[in-house]
């Protein structure tokens, strides 16, 4: 299969949430017009973005709801669940394995480690923080397929070095950094001030 941009695997992950809306209120058929105006594209976007991975609808009716769902969730590997190790137990992390919606959508948060003594031993979702130090002997135990990092930025790097070390192929770093990897890891970034910064740019530019 052709490399996929990440705009079309995030717009395909809308799809699929708006989808699951209209599987919810008993909507069985929906047109890539109505697909798109949900998303805020267009109805060519739509038609596109699903190319990529095969023939879905038929011309004159539409998509069906539940097959579309189906297709999409095989699609973006949501049929199976993922350990998840977090490393960073603060304020965003905690509220990061204490959300319930996680492990609706297959994420599973299997492992917990912080730096702190003070969080050292406590439970956070139903699942104990351990020292970071126990990193390499805990997940060579228990493996985890993702890693979640809230760590400042002065060690993510290092923490970063030991997860690669461990065969973790997957990242999602909240780090304000970019992570040297191999290529073979991929790393997700969320920066929040550039976030941020979007949102005040289009309050001091409005349209």
């Amino acid at each position: 299969m052709r490399k996929i941009a990440d705009s079309t695997v995030r717009r395909l992950s809308l799809y699929l949430r708006f989808l699951e809306e209209f599987e919810g209120q008993g909507i069985e058929t929906i047109s890539s017009g109505a697909l798109a105006g949900r998303g805020g594209t267009t109805s060519a976007q739509v038609r596109k973005d699903l190319s990529f991975f095969g023939s879905f609808g038929k011309r004159g009716l539409g998509y069906s709801v539940p097959e579309l769902v189906q297709a999409l969730r095989q699609i973006l590997g949501l049929t199976r669940h993922y350990r998840v190790a977090l490393i960073g137990a603060g304020k965003i992390g905690s509220a990061l394995v204490q959300n319930r919606g996680f492990r609706r959508r297959g994420f599973d948060f299997v492992a917990i480690f912080d730096r702190d003594p003070a969080k050292v031993g406590q439970e956070l979702g139903g699942v104990r923080v351990e020292d970071v130090r126990q990193l390499e002997a805990s997940l060579g135990r228990n493996p985890a397929d993702i890693a979640v990092l809230v760590t400042p930025p002065e060690e993510a790097q290092s923490v970063a070095d030991r997860l690669v070390h461990l065969g973790i192929k997957s990242i999602l770093n909240f780090a304000p950094l970019q992570l040297a990897v191999p290529a073979d890891v991929t790393v997700k970034t969320v920066n929040l001030a550039l976030e941020l910064e979007a949102l005040a740019y289009h309050l001091a530019n409005p349209t």
